[in-house]
């Protein structure tokens, strides 16, 4: 009797885990409160900055209201400092490449190159408009200027929303991906607070930096998820190198009658 030859089944390659099926990622409105209201909240403050509108009066006030210099704020805002947000962007790339080429995606380097890529965008955006606002700091430092926007803040949200941005795919529960953006977060409100209530910034410094990397975010997530959603690759299966037999040699033979005795001599 024979037997087939058995073959594992074909599978998909492991891949990112997105937990949602594949289709539009945003719809219109989403998309226009994600990009379009920060923007605009970004250039009123901007404008208010630049021109000195009736809104910093607020701003300084509330800034009197909440400055109280301490040792804990002090360390929530050093969060901020691109030796330490950088580096764990750094990790969060570095492990999601790994994880893509391992799992043998096509592009497996485009999230983090567009992770860092917005990393690095950041101060080209930052450092320009410090030097056009020209804003004094607050009463808690010393006199100067080019506090507008915060660049701890950008900094900060670039640096862990990016990072959770690449490493979301390759979380693989709804739990632990809700748990790294709370972490991401968690982190940008605890450097803001840091930042406002040691004096460092002015409170509308770090809401702009909200709003400047919401965009940034915001576009980021939208070409990750281009990406995610491209074919992926498959290794195609090698010709095998060995047979196997499904039968007895003899299965194979035709039948030809009984063997006669050979004549000896």
């Amino acid at each position: 009797m024979s037997s087939r030859p058995s073959s594992p089944p074909l599978g998909r390659p492991p891949g990112p885990l997105t937990g949602r099926p594949p289709g539009r990622v945003l719809g219109g409105p989403l998309l226009g409160l994600l990009c379009g209201l920060p923007a605009v909240l970004f250039a009123v403050i901007t404008w208010q900055v630049a021109a000195g509108g009736p809104l910093l009066r607020e701003d300084e006030r509330l800034s009197r209201a909440l400055v109280h210099p301490d040792r804990t704020s002090e360390l929530l805002a050093d969060l901020g400092e691109v030796q330490i947000a950088v580096p764990v962007l750094l990790l969060a790339a570095g492990y999601a490449a790994w994880r893509g080429r391992t799992a043998g995606a096509a592009r497996w380097w485009a999230p983090p190159v567009a992770a860092l890529g917005l990393m690095l965008l950041v101060p080209l955006i930052v450092v320009p408009l410090k030097e056009w606002t020209d804003r004094p700091g607050t009463p808690a430092v010393p006199p100067a200027t080019g506090y507008y926007p915060s660049g701890h803040t950008a900094t900060a949200a670039a640096a862990y929303g990016s990072a959770v941005l690449v490493l979301l795919p390759w979380l693989r529960t709804p739990s632990a991906r809700r748990a790294a953006a709370a972490v991401s977060a968690f982190l940008v409100l605890a450097v803001s607070f840091g930042l406002v209530r040691r004096g460092y910034h002015w409170p509308l410094d770090v809401v702009a930096s909200w709003c400047l990397c919401t965009v940034l975010l915001s576009a980021l997530w939208l070409l990750l998820e281009r990406e995610r959603r491209r074919p992926r690759q498959t290794v195609a299966s090698e010709p095998p190198t060995r047979t196997t037999r499904t039968s007895a040699p003899s299965a194979s033979r035709p039948y030809r009658g009984p063997r006669k005795p050979q004549d000896t001599p």
